[in-house]
């Protein structure tokens, strides 16, 4: 598609995107006077970690291409235009079904399936301890299995793009350096693990934290733990929920500055946001509460998280609004930061010229962000 997008860049900048061919071909300066009133442009977000959006589970069997194409539509108006569907801890047969699905949503929708950069496995090598574990299913948890990931990422034709493990187990070091030589980011998360262990992992290639500062026993050794020994690795980008209920602000802040250049968000998001607030029952938590401010907890008790019910435009907007980074700071964290992080090439997260026209156009609205339209590869998907 060919075209031009006007609007101002976070910087303030007053610009025409020239798209040719899906990509952004030039970048035009406009002086303000002939720029009145115009949409703030930002690229297209990158989401790490997606489990399911307004209702649709990739988790939940039985999954279908359909399915995953309409959530990948749907996201487009979130701003999202890539994105990594997250398979989670299950039966063989259910992750194995799970993959298959998205990869024939690739083929079924060329449109969507360019938004789908791969697909994060988050499990099944994660720690069995309550807490660590997390909201997986404990009978599914198991030591890292060479045989099972290689058939997992055959059924997903090499797409498996993220492995989220603990290296607790024995002989995960050397079954993170197998994984890490094919091309798979290895990422640390839901994790007992020593310092010992997590530095092992790290020499061995593992290169990102999965939710830092989530996914964790409540109480902690004040030092050392596997918290500050990530904190400290300089190999390892750090991906976090900044929704405001998975992290204090003060963690936050604190995590910003230690990672600065190696930090990453997360929406995490599970198939219940962007549905209304109320009582749902799922099949992993049992029954949960959506309240309107956007926290996902349990209905049994209030204090512990079900999972994040928020898209990344909303954490954006958030810790702009608190001070803890610029909007355009928080952007870049939530497009060419994640973007990078995998070794996404292309200019993906990006307003570059030559990047793919992937493009926000949106408003502020005091402390929210109100997306007016979305492009896809040039082409206009949303507003």
């Amino acid at each position: 598609m060919s075209g031009a997008i006007v609007g101002r860049l976070l910087d303030g900048a007053a610009v025409r995107l020239v798209v040719d061919n899906g990509r952004i071909a030039a970048i035009e300066r406009l002086a303000d006077a002939d720029a009145p009133d115009l949409p703030l442009l930002a690229p297209g977000l990158v989401d790490l970690q997606l489990n399911g959006y307004a209702g649709i589970d990739f988790n939940t069997p039985p999954l279908t291409a359909d399915a995953v194409v309409e959530a990948t539509r749907l996201l487009w108006a979130q701003g999202v235009t890539t994105y990594l569907p997250t398979v989670v801890t299950n039966s063989a047969e259910n992750i194995a079904a799970s993959l298959k699905a998205i990869v024939e949503a690739t083929r079924k929708d060329a449109l969507a399936g360019s938004s789908i950069a791969g697909i994060h496995l988050e499990g099944p090598f994660l720690s069995a301890l309550d807490g660590a574990r997390g909201a997986h299913a404990a009978a599914y948890v198991r030591a890292p299995d060479w045989d099972a990931f290689r058939r997992w990422q055959e059924t997903a034709e090499g797409r498996i793009r993220i492995l989220t493990l603990s290296p607790e187990w024995d002989g995960a070091a050397a079954f993170i350096a197998k994984v890490a030589e094919t091309g798979v980011v290895v990422s640390i998360g839901h994790t007992a693990a020593t310092p010992e262990q997590i530095r092992e992992a790290v020499a061995a290639g593992a290169r990102m934290s999965t939710h830092l500062g989530n996914g964790a026993q409540l109480m902690l050794p004040r030092h050392p733990n596997f918290l500050w020994e990530q904190l400290a690795a300089d190999e390892l980008t750090a991906c976090v929920i900044p929704d405001g209920f998975h992290l204090p602000d003060s963690v936050l802040k604190v995590f910003l500055r230690v990672k600065a250049g190696r930090i990453a968000f997360v929406s995490d998001a599970v198939y219940l946001s962007g549905l209304e607030p109320g009582t749902y029952h799922t099949h992993i938590g049992g029954d949960v509460v959506l309240t309107p401010e956007g926290r996902l907890h349990t209905a049994a008790n209030p204090n512990i998280l079900a999972g994040s019910a928020q898209m990344l435009i909303a954490g954006i907007a958030r810790v702009a609004s608190r001070g803890l980074c610029t909007l355009s700071e928080a952007w870049t964290l939530s497009s060419a930061a994640p973007a990078a992080a995998i070794g996404l090439s292309g200019g993906v997260g990006t307003l570059d010229v030559g990047a793919p026209a992937d493009v926000v156009l949106l408003r502020e609205d005091g402390a929210r962000l109100s997306i007016q339209a979305v492009c896809k590869g040039g082409t206009r998907v949303f507003g």
